[in-house]
């Protein structure tokens, strides 16, 4: 007998955000770049960057607490924390379980997750199955990061991309017809040397050598990175509406990773979707990698863009190489 499949959605969602904000004239007195350089590029006019004392944990559990009151969840009732995150507060243990423990959320399993930026998509997609199966009726899944202490700030093709913050969300049961339409993942790890922190681990331990190389900080092969984003951002949201049984005219919102608004305008195009059918706030955060499509999506919820019923895809690319994208009709609990 085939197992029944229990409808998933979004409950709730949160964000938090480092306070300091590093502007593109910020970066002009740091190293040779402009603000005019940036902008054009990659549509970037500022990124928040945590403070000395901030971790990831720090944003996600602030991120965590928002979405548990916009869901109406207490903690007590959470059966299972994912976080998404390259830039965990430490390698063991799990940011997640630093996460459960500041919440109080007792009887949670707690894990991480690590798939680049798409890392949020992965993580959704898994905790969703747990909904799906009964295994668990209250899941939050959180995408953070602080990576600015994994940037060569020396680095101009690097330093102007990446911000830090967090966003969560509260996964659970809804009514038919609703919450996940279809997901895809993909990865394409012949890709894996074009965006990577190859220092400090077994394949290069820490070492004076290491050190000098600046093994430790994000390498990326920009050009490269571009051309497989531009693929597989476009290649990702047809697929997806397909498997979903939408036509692209039935999309309400996009919600695509903030890297770069290039690639952004691309996928639009390709889709024949006008801009004001897809959240971009890549000028204000930058990519916060992880964090970059809770972040999004929250903002757009926030800002009245998506209305119960709507149709929501969400798709994101990053390190290993990895894509991934979502379909959803969104429920809105507040609508009866």
């Amino acid at each position: 007998m085939a197992q029944q499949v229990t409808p998933v959605g979004i409950m709730g969602t949160g964000i938090r955000v480092p306070e300091r904000v590093l502007t593109n004239e910020d970066l002009e007195r740091m190293v040779d770049t402009s603000d005019e350089w940036i902008r054009t590029r990659t549509g970037i006019r500022e990124r928040h960057i945590a403070a000395e004392n901030e971790a990831a944990s720090d944003l996600a559990i602030g991120a965590a607490r928002r979405a548990l009151e916009d869901a109406r969840v207490s903690p007590e009732e959470l059966d299972l924390i994912i976080v998404a995150t390259n830039s965990p507060d430490m390698l063991f243990p799990a940011t997640a379980c630093l996460v459960q423990d500041a919440l109080g959320a007792g009887r949670a399993g707690a894990f991480d997750l690590q798939a680049g930026c798409t890392g949020f998509l992965y993580a959704l997609a898994c905790g969703g199955q747990f909904v799906a199966t009964g295994t668990a009726k209250r899941v939050l899944v959180i995408g953070a990061e602080v990576l600015s202490p994994l940037i060569n700030w020396q680095d101009r093709n690097t330093c102007v991309l990446f911000g830090d913050g967090a966003g969560a969300v509260v996964l659970g049961p809804v009514p038919e017809g609703y919450g996940i339409l279809a997901t895809r993942l993909g990865s394409e790890g012949r890709g894996a040397p074009l965006i990577s922190l190859p220092g400090g681990l077994s394949r290069h331990p820490a070492s004076a050598e290491t050190l000098a190389g600046n093994q430790h900080f994000i390498h990326m092969n920009g050009r490269e990175v571009f051309k497989f984003a531009v693929k597989v951002m476009i290649d990702g949201c047809l697929e997806i509406l397909q498997a979903a049984g939408l036509a692209a005219d039935q999309l309400d919102c996009l919600i695509p990773h903030q890297a770069n608004i290039r690639i952004i305008e691309a996928a639009a195009k390709r889709l024949e979707l006008p801009m004001d059918r897809v959240w971009v706030n890549v000028d204000r955060y930058g990519n916060t990698s992880a964090a970059s499509i809770p972040l999004a999506l929250h903002e757009a919820l926030t800002a009245g863009r998506i209305k119960n019923g709507d149709n929501v895809v969400m798709v994101a690319f990053g390190a290993g190489l990895t894509w991934g994208a979502m379909a959803l009709r969104w429920y809105d609990r507040c609508v009866r």
